[in-house]
């Protein structure tokens, strides 16, 4: 009985150690349609004045949605320049989807 067993361990711990190692790529937060947007930055993170600028190398209109951490849609809207009122949020975080010429990019916003 305990050369099976010292058998068995030593045939998993020979198929272990000689299994070849396989990397995996990570999508994670990144969707598979998703293309980056250039030069995009979102200032100040976290808000504690009530505005955020969001600016990009091309700085074109964005179409803005804004979403709970839940994935609920809280707000969408069209953005002509630099500047986004978000006073009307609660303190808390938020997920905004940006789109700006047929290029999306997802962000983190802390509201406080």
């Amino acid at each position: 009985m305990k050369q099976y067993y010292l058998f068995t361990f030593l045939l998993v711990f020979f198929l272990w150690v000689s299994a070849p190692a396989v990397a995996q790529e990570s999508t994670y937060g990144k969707s598979q349609t998703e293309h980056s947007i250039d030069g995009l930055s979102i200032y100040p993170n976290p808000v504690t004045n009530g505005k955020v600028y969001i600016t990009t190398d091309l700085n074109l209109e964005k179409e803005i949605e804004i979403y709970n951490v839940i994935g609920k849609p809280i707000h969408r809207t069209r953005l002509n320049s630099r500047e986004m009122d978000v006073s009307s949020l609660s303190p808390g975080i938020y997920i905004f989807k940006i789109t700006e010429n047929g290029k999306k990019a997802t962000r983190k916003l802390v509201i406080k």
